[in-house]
């Protein structure tokens, strides 16, 4: 029997999915985090799930896991001594940056400190200018010098960022060469290259820093956990998610920890990616509301958009990662009073401890989580089939607390914060689609998380979104996501040249190159050649342009056809993000990348049996959904519903990972694979 087990750490909960495809069963569990050592839960939450359903340890294949180790350890700066070494002249480039304002009409908001004080980023004499040729000699023995000054400082890790190493690492290679020499086992030594050869130095160089940062946390982390999975039982390696989809080896999550900063919500989408194609549904605006935040992202025709540049804790990443916006409006986020007297919701959150106040573990701040106990939209007594126990009395308190420094009432303050935190996402959500082009109202709204369904109608409403879908397990979806994902890599090779010269040749030969990386990298992850894919890419703009769009392309026998339909899909792509395309101006490729896939056996997503008896509503609760009125809802259990079954609003549908009020108006079916397909009326 061969057992798979997807793992997400959340900021309130840590969820696990466990599949075993020989009996058609998913076993699902939720166990609170534990954010101070965030494998503790998973460790313990697979136990309990393994022994409690009868699963034998051994028969575990696959074991997938998202983490925040990453991005929290960024957030608080809780990394490992990072040191630079870089050319001459560029010492301060990872301060000076670009200059631009983090916010445009924000005068006080500024940049956060550098991860590398001053006295650790030291320089040494060289420079390769872009043609590739040597302006200066890298001064081997100033990095020498460099090296000895850093082994007395301590340095956890050594950064080598030199100008213009995407193209020529030589230097870079040498000076980590040597200094490796010099400070033998007490630093780790990488170069920017070997992170990601991008061009733009500040961001190359800031990524490089933030994989150093992370190099002993994620160490530190991974020792940990892979021991306590091997205390379990559990034969097989586990695998790390990563920020653009896919899944890693430890030991490449070990080199690359930058990779899994945001894998949490990656897996999210393609969780949803994999369920809304069963379902029919290619275009598809995702929500997926934990207890921190709220992470949206857009899905056209079935693939979720990548982006190779965003800000991560304040710093600029250039690293492919699936594009999901990401905002603090999560259940356990805080309510509060602004300067001016205004109710906001977010980014604070009260997180898994102490939790929300009816939590009832000492949380004494109102949150989204309090506001919908009080509304009715979650029950007053248990969550999680019963394991956690809500005290409605708490929530009150707080809420009341609040609503004394408004001046309103304790439900007008409950629904005020249903209502802003909804209005957060709403925002969020026409970033990553109005602004971009898209009509949310073309698209369904594919909700899910714990909290998902909870705040799906009121963002609907306000996007006049007319149909939801809410997947069988919402608040288990970005672990399931985990179970069909396959081992991934992204490659990248800069090559600045227009499309009048010789680009076929540039074309195959950077094709020769990465496919050489690609063959590396699948052997490195044990990937065999059956199961190795690759989908090519060229970023390409019009001469003069700042920046460049990612363009799809077969790489398999390249020629001037290919060259031909570059172009022409470059011009679509142009007039779909800017409104305009001019085909009389002359191109450029910029990079050339390639997408490696490892396929893995995938356990199927059960269909639901026909011909059953449709279940009955368990009882009936007073919810209120919009304004002040009250409404007597049907309550269903999620699980005691069957295919085809039709549910009219107003009505509470319950099951042990989430929550999903159904609005006055609104029809749910589930249809053949549990989903539930709701149409709302004409606003």
């Amino acid at each position: 029997m061969s057992v798979h087990i997807g793992v997400d750490v959340g900021g309130t909960f840590t969820d696990i999915a466990i599949s075993v495809p020989e009996e058609n069963r998913l076993v699902l569990h939720k166990t609170p985090s534990t954010p101070d050592e965030p494998d503790r839960a998973i460790v313990e939450g697979v136990s309990t799930a393994l022994s409690e359903h009868g699963i034998a340890a051994a028969d575990v294949v696959l074991l997938a896991h998202g983490t925040t180790v990453g991005t929290n350890a960024l957030i608080q700066r809780k990394v490992g001594k990072v040191a630079v070494v870089t050319s001459e002249g560029f010492r301060d480039l990872l301060e000076i940056g670009r200059q631009i304002r983090p916010k445009v009409y924000d005068m006080h908001t500024d940049f956060p400190d550098p991860l590398v004080p001053r006295k650790l980023r030291l320089e040494v004499a060289e420079r390769t200018r872009a043609d590739g040729i040597q302006h200066r000699a890298l001064d081997e023995a100033a990095v020498r010098a460099v090296g000895e000054q850093l082994r007395a400082e301590g340095a956890d890790c050594v950064v080598v960022c030199f100008l213009h190493s995407h193209l020529h690492p030589a230097n870079e290679a040498r000076a980590a060469e040597i200094l490796r020499e010099v400070m033998g086992n007490q630093s780790r030594v990488i170069t920017s290259a070997e992170v990601y050869p991008e061009f733009r130095e500040y961001e190359r160089f800031s990524t490089a820093v933030l994989n150093g940062a992370l190099l002993t946390v994620m160490d530190d982390y991974l020792d940990r956990f892979t021991h306590a999975v091997e205390s379990l039982g559990i034969a097989c390696e586990p695998t790390v998610s990563q920020s653009a989809g896919g899944l890693m080896s430890v030991s490449m999550a070990r080199e690359f920890p930058i990779r899994s900063a945001l894998s949490g919500p990656a897996a999210g989408a393609i969780g949803a990616a994999q369920r809304a194609a069963l379902a029919g549904f290619g275009d598809i605006i995702t929500l997926d509301v934990g207890g921190t935040s709220a992470d949206v992202s857009l899905l056209s025709n079935g693939e979720p958009a990548l982006v190779a540049s965003r800000r991560l804790a304040g710093f600029p990443l250039r690293l492919l990662t699936l594009d999901v916006n990401a905002v603090g409006a999560g259940g356990g986020s805080i309510a509060w009073i602004d300067r001016d007297g205004l109710l906001k919701v977010g980014p604070g959150s009260a997180g898994a401890d102490p939790g929300p106040a009816c939590y009832g573990r000492g949380g004494e701040e109102a949150t989204v989580t309090d506001a919908n106990v009080l509304l009715g939209r979650l029950p007053s007594g248990a969550l999680l089939d019963g394991r956690m126990a809500i005290r409605r009395e708490l929530a009150e308190v707080a809420v009341d607390r609040l609503a004394e420094r408004l001046g309103l009432e304790r439900m007008e303050t409950a629904h005020g914060i249903v209502r802003v935190a909804s209005a957060v996402i709403v925002k969020a959500i026409r970033t990553i689609s109005i602004e971009r082009g898209h009509d949310p109202t073309a698209f369904a709204l594919f909700a899910f998380g714990g909290a998902g369904p909870l705040h799906a109608g009121d963002v609907a409403t306000e996007l006049g979104i007319r149909r939801m879908v809410i997947p069988p397990n919402p608040g288990i979806l970005c672990a399931e996501g985990l179970l069909g994902s396959d081992m991934a890599a992204d490659f990248v090779r800069f090559d600045l040249t227009r499309f009048d010269a010789d680009l076929r040749a540039v074309l195959a030969r950077r094709v020769d190159e990465l496919g050489g990386q690609v063959r590396e990298w699948a052997r490195r992850e044990a990937v065999a050649d059956g199961d190795l894919g690759a989908a090519w890419s060229a970023d390409i703009r019009y001469v003069g342009q700042n920046f460049e769009l990612s363009i799809p392309f077969d790489a398999d026998g390249i020629d001037a056809d290919t060259i031909e339909r570059l172009a022409a899909d470059f011009h679509v792509a142009h007039e779909r993000a800017y409104g305009f395309a001019q085909a009389d101006e002359p191109m450029e490729l910029v990079s050339l990348r390639v997408k490696a896939t490892g396929r893995r056996d995938k356990p199927a997503l059960p269909e639901l049996p026909s011909g059953q008896a449709p279940a009955t509503a368990s009882g009936t609760r007073e919810v209120m959904f919009t304004g002040d009125t009250w409404s007597k809802a049907e309550v269903w259990r999620r699980d005691a519903l069957v295919r085809d079954q039709v549910i009219e609003g107003p009505a509470v549908v319950e099951q042990m990972d989430s929550t999903i009020p159904l609005f006055p108006g609104d029809r749910a079916r589930v249809d053949a694979w549990g989903n539930l397909v709701i149409e709302r009326p004409a606003i």
